[in-house]
């Protein structure tokens, strides 16, 4: 069984004790292929040792996180298309718009989200969107953007099942994680009225850990727990929802 974490911050600080060891433990229970989301230029180093260390299983994204979108954000989206002319990515990302901590650089969170889609389609790369708190926002740049040769994945889906329906629309898979497994986390409850190839897995870890973990350390193995849980949903066998959403990861990441 070979499964896909779409989404995992592995360069963490927070694995800087254990990082070989978990990436072996995620490995030993079928989470064999990481793709890794750039945050902002500080985190570019990491992620190519990354790579270095584990090039059968690790693939990059680069892009600037909203939330580390401040005054020097053009100076950042200079440094992700430095990078791009570089090497190869397999996605922009994770890019997108979050109003949850900070509304004070929202217009320079729009620029960036919409510049980088831009460059996504100069590359023809996914996007991996963070949206938080600002789907109204998110949904009316793709609105503006959408095109043949745009899509990718709305990172670590949260939304209603018609703010569902509009992601898939922009042909965007919904990235399943840890919420899926809470209580109050809803997505639960609609689930199965989305075809599963419209579905990727990811942790986003070292954040948002499945039950039984929830409020520790998220890491890549835990993702099997996400896996149950949608065999659950869709009362398929976990080899089944394995194989199908990494099926759905390479036709985004093409890899």
């Amino acid at each position: 069984m070979t499964i896909t974490d779409t989404h995992t911050h592995l360069y963490s600080e927070e694995f800087d004790q254990d990082r070989d060891e978990m990436i072996q433990r995620a490995i030993n229970a079928g989470v064999s292929r990481f793709f890794i989301p750039a945050i902002d230029s500080t985190c570019t180093k990491a992620m190519y040792d990354l790579e270095k260390n584990y090039p059968d299983n690790v693939f990059l994204m680069m892009g600037l996180h909203p939330t580390y979108v401040k005054e020097n954000y053009l100076e950042e989206l200079m440094h992700v298309e430095n990078e791009l002319k570089k090497r190869k990515f397999y996605a922009i990302g994770e890019i997108g718009i979050d109003l949850y901590w900070d509304k004070t650089h929202l217009e320079e969170q729009q620029i960036a989200f919409r510049s980088q889609i831009r460059l996504a389609k100069k590359y023809k790369l996914p996007i991996v969107i963070h949206c938080r708190e600002a789907f109204d926002e998110i949904f009316q740049i793709l609105e503006d953007e959408q095109s043949a040769d745009l899509f990718g994945i709305f990172h670590c889906f949260s939304g209603t099942y018609e703010q569902a329906l509009r992601a898939i629309s922009y042909n965007m898979k919904l990235g399943i994680g840890g919420v899926v497994t809470f209580k109050n986390g809803k997505i639960d409850q609609f689930l199965n009225q989305i075809e599963l190839k419209h579905i990727v897995l990811e942790t986003d870890s070292p954040y948002l850990a499945p039950i039984p973990f929830r409020g520790k350390r998220n890491e890549s193995g835990y993702l099997v727990h996400v896996v149950d849980k949608l065999a659950q949903i869709y009362s398929l066998s976990a080899n089944e929802i394995a194989e199908v959403t990494t099926q759905n990861s390479k036709a985004v990441f093409g890899i």
